[in-house]
Protein backbone atom coordinates (compact mmCIF):
# COMPACT_ATOMS: atom_id res chain seq x y z
CA UNK A 1 0.00 0.00 0.00
CA UNK A 2 1.55 3.06 -1.21
CA UNK A 3 1.87 6.03 1.05
CA UNK A 4 0.03 9.73 -0.66
CA UNK A 5 1.05 12.00 2.15
CA UNK A 6 3.50 14.63 0.97
CA UNK A 7 2.88 13.80 -2.77
CA UNK A 8 0.65 15.43 -5.28
CA UNK A 9 -2.68 13.72 -5.81
CA UNK A 10 -2.44 11.29 -8.93
CA UNK A 11 -4.63 14.01 -11.65
CA UNK A 12 -6.77 11.71 -13.58
CA UNK A 13 -10.24 12.46 -16.00
CA UNK A 14 -13.47 10.19 -16.21
CA UNK A 15 -16.74 10.49 -16.55
CA UNK A 16 -18.77 11.52 -13.76
CA UNK A 17 -22.31 12.97 -12.14
CA UNK A 18 -21.81 16.50 -10.79
CA UNK A 19 -23.09 17.41 -7.82
CA UNK A 20 -25.62 19.19 -9.91
CA UNK A 21 -26.98 15.92 -10.99
CA UNK A 22 -25.61 16.68 -14.58
CA UNK A 23 -23.60 13.80 -16.38
CA UNK A 24 -20.34 14.85 -17.47
CA UNK A 25 -17.69 12.68 -19.89
CA UNK A 26 -14.42 14.22 -18.96
CA UNK A 27 -14.17 15.38 -15.22
CA UNK A 28 -10.69 16.22 -14.52
CA UNK A 29 -9.71 16.37 -10.74
CA UNK A 30 -6.73 19.63 -11.50
CA UNK A 31 -9.16 21.31 -13.20
CA UNK A 32 -11.95 20.81 -10.82
CA UNK A 33 -9.96 21.14 -7.45
CA UNK A 34 -7.59 23.87 -9.04
CA UNK A 35 -6.76 25.87 -5.46
CA UNK A 36 -8.65 23.95 -3.21
CA UNK A 37 -8.98 22.33 -0.58
CA UNK A 38 -10.09 19.21 -1.47
CA UNK A 39 -11.35 15.14 0.18
CA UNK A 40 -11.02 12.28 -2.50
CA UNK A 41 -12.86 9.88 -1.25
CA UNK A 42 -12.93 5.95 -2.57
CA UNK A 43 -15.31 3.28 -1.55
CA UNK A 44 -16.30 -0.47 -3.28
CA UNK A 45 -20.13 -0.20 -5.05
CA UNK A 46 -23.36 1.67 -5.21
CA UNK A 47 -26.16 -0.13 -4.17
CA UNK A 48 -24.25 -2.01 -1.43
CA UNK A 49 -24.37 -1.65 2.08
CA UNK A 50 -21.83 -0.18 4.15
CA UNK A 51 -21.39 2.15 1.18
CA UNK A 52 -24.84 4.36 1.16
CA UNK A 53 -24.26 5.01 4.90
CA UNK A 54 -20.96 6.77 4.30
CA UNK A 55 -22.44 8.91 1.33
CA UNK A 56 -25.52 10.06 3.03
CA UNK A 57 -22.91 10.97 6.29
CA UNK A 58 -20.58 13.20 3.69
CA UNK A 59 -23.77 14.62 1.97
CA UNK A 60 -25.23 15.57 5.74
CA UNK A 61 -21.67 17.02 6.24
CA UNK A 62 -21.31 19.09 3.30
CA UNK A 63 -22.53 22.16 4.53
CA UNK A 64 -19.68 22.16 6.86
CA UNK A 65 -16.86 21.19 4.21
CA UNK A 66 -18.49 24.18 2.14
CA UNK A 67 -17.86 26.50 5.22
CA UNK A 68 -14.28 25.16 4.84
CA UNK A 69 -14.29 25.64 1.21
CA UNK A 70 -13.89 22.25 0.60
CA UNK A 71 -14.38 20.27 -2.36
CA UNK A 72 -15.86 16.79 -1.76
CA UNK A 73 -15.34 14.03 -4.81
CA UNK A 74 -16.58 10.49 -4.42
CA UNK A 75 -15.08 7.70 -6.98
CA UNK A 76 -15.80 4.36 -7.26
CA UNK A 77 -15.51 1.61 -10.24
CA UNK A 78 -19.50 1.67 -10.95
CA UNK A 79 -20.20 3.95 -14.10
CA UNK A 80 -21.41 7.35 -14.23
CA UNK A 81 -25.02 5.61 -15.37
CA UNK A 82 -25.08 3.68 -12.38
CA UNK A 83 -24.14 7.03 -9.84
CA UNK A 84 -27.04 8.31 -11.26
CA UNK A 85 -29.17 6.17 -10.80
CA UNK A 86 -27.92 5.48 -7.04
CA UNK A 87 -28.68 9.24 -6.83
CA UNK A 88 -32.28 9.21 -8.32
CA UNK A 89 -33.33 6.34 -5.47
CA UNK A 90 -34.91 7.02 -2.39
CA UNK A 91 -32.86 6.73 0.71
CA UNK A 92 -35.85 4.62 2.40
CA UNK A 93 -35.36 2.40 -0.64
CA UNK A 94 -31.40 2.05 -0.34
CA UNK A 95 -30.09 4.95 -2.23
CA UNK A 96 -28.47 8.05 -1.40
CA UNK A 97 -30.69 10.46 -2.95
CA UNK A 98 -29.38 13.73 -4.75
CA UNK A 99 -26.00 14.00 -2.95
CA UNK A 100 -24.09 17.37 -3.24
CA UNK A 101 -20.74 16.35 -4.36
CA UNK A 102 -19.51 14.72 -7.33
CA UNK A 103 -19.37 10.83 -8.01
CA UNK A 104 -16.35 9.53 -10.22
CA UNK A 105 -16.93 6.73 -12.73
CA UNK A 106 -13.53 4.33 -12.22
CA UNK A 107 -14.76 1.98 -14.71
CA UNK A 108 -11.54 1.33 -16.08
CA UNK A 109 -9.65 0.72 -12.00
CA UNK A 110 -7.00 3.20 -13.46
CA UNK A 111 -7.90 5.90 -10.26
CA UNK A 112 -8.27 3.23 -7.59
CA UNK A 113 -4.97 1.95 -8.62
CA UNK A 114 -3.27 4.86 -8.97
CA UNK A 115 -4.41 5.64 -5.56
CA UNK A 116 -3.13 2.18 -4.52
CA UNK A 117 -6.45 1.21 -3.07
CA UNK A 118 -8.14 -1.44 -5.08
CA UNK A 119 -8.50 -4.15 -3.25
CA UNK A 120 -6.17 -7.47 -4.27
CA UNK A 121 -9.09 -9.85 -4.97
CA UNK A 122 -12.33 -8.45 -4.81
CA UNK A 123 -11.44 -5.95 -8.03
CA UNK A 124 -13.24 -2.93 -5.86
CA UNK A 125 -11.90 0.18 -3.96
CA UNK A 126 -11.00 0.21 0.18
CA UNK A 127 -12.65 2.40 2.00
CA UNK A 128 -9.74 5.33 1.18
CA UNK A 129 -10.24 9.07 1.93
CA UNK A 130 -7.53 11.32 0.84
CA UNK A 131 -7.25 15.02 2.45
CA UNK A 132 -5.75 17.08 -0.99
CA UNK A 133 -4.67 20.86 0.52
CA UNK A 134 -5.33 24.17 -2.51
CA UNK A 135 -1.47 23.33 -3.71
CA UNK A 136 -2.64 19.55 -4.82
CA UNK A 137 -0.34 17.81 -2.53
CA UNK A 138 -2.09 15.28 -0.51
CA UNK A 139 -1.70 15.74 3.10
CA UNK A 140 -3.48 13.00 5.35
CA UNK A 141 -5.21 9.46 4.09
CA UNK A 142 -6.38 6.54 5.96
CA UNK A 143 -7.68 3.50 4.06
CA UNK A 144 -10.25 0.83 5.91
CA UNK A 145 -10.82 -2.05 5.13
CA UNK A 146 -14.29 -3.07 2.90
CA UNK A 147 -16.61 -3.61 6.51
CA UNK A 148 -15.48 -0.59 8.30
CA UNK A 149 -17.13 2.04 8.12
CA UNK A 150 -15.38 5.53 7.91
CA UNK A 151 -15.52 8.30 10.33
CA UNK A 152 -16.41 11.53 8.41
CA UNK A 153 -16.06 13.70 11.49
CA UNK A 154 -12.73 12.44 11.55
CA UNK A 155 -12.15 13.96 8.25
CA UNK A 156 -13.26 17.57 9.21
CA UNK A 157 -11.32 17.59 11.98
CA UNK A 158 -8.32 16.86 10.08
CA UNK A 159 -8.90 20.00 7.52
CA UNK A 160 -10.03 21.75 10.82
CA UNK A 161 -5.70 20.95 11.57
CA UNK A 162 -4.31 21.43 8.47
CA UNK A 163 -6.02 24.77 7.89
CA UNK A 164 -4.76 25.95 11.35
CA UNK A 165 -1.86 24.78 10.86
CA UNK A 166 -1.76 26.99 7.65
CA UNK A 167 -2.79 29.95 9.17
CA UNK A 168 -0.98 29.96 12.27
CA UNK A 169 2.05 27.86 11.47
CA UNK A 170 1.98 25.87 14.76
CA UNK A 171 1.39 22.50 14.85
CA UNK A 172 -1.53 19.94 15.99
CA UNK A 173 -0.97 17.32 19.09
CA UNK A 174 -2.91 14.60 19.68
CA UNK A 175 -6.50 14.72 19.67
CA UNK A 176 -6.44 18.75 18.75
CA UNK A 177 -10.42 20.01 17.46
CA UNK A 178 -10.93 23.46 16.82
CA UNK A 179 -10.77 25.71 19.04
CA UNK A 180 -8.12 23.71 21.31
CA UNK A 181 -4.24 25.80 21.60
CA UNK A 182 -1.81 24.65 19.09
CA UNK A 183 2.18 23.69 19.65
CA UNK A 184 5.35 25.58 18.72
CA UNK A 185 7.28 23.03 16.61
CA UNK A 186 10.18 23.60 19.45
CA UNK A 187 11.61 22.18 22.34
CA UNK A 188 10.28 25.05 24.00
CA UNK A 189 6.99 24.87 22.59
CA UNK A 190 6.58 21.20 23.28
CA UNK A 191 7.47 21.46 26.85
CA UNK A 192 5.05 24.31 27.30
CA UNK A 193 2.36 23.04 26.02
CA UNK A 194 3.00 19.42 27.65
CA UNK A 195 3.13 21.24 30.69
CA UNK A 196 0.02 22.93 30.68
CA UNK A 197 -1.77 19.51 28.36
CA UNK A 198 -0.37 16.54 29.00
CA UNK A 199 -3.49 15.57 31.39
CA UNK A 200 -5.45 16.00 29.07
CA UNK A 201 -4.10 13.78 26.48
Amino acid sequence: MSVLVGRPAPDFTAAAVLGSGEIVDNFNLATAIKGKPTVIFFYPLDFTFVCPSELIAFDHRMEEFTKRGVEVIGVSIDSQFTHNAWRNTPVEKGGIGQVKYTLVADVKHEICKAYDVEHPEAGVAFRGSFLVDKEGQVRHQVVNDLPLGRNVDEMLRMIDALQFHEEHGEVCPAGWSKGDKGMTASTDGVAAYLKDNSDKL
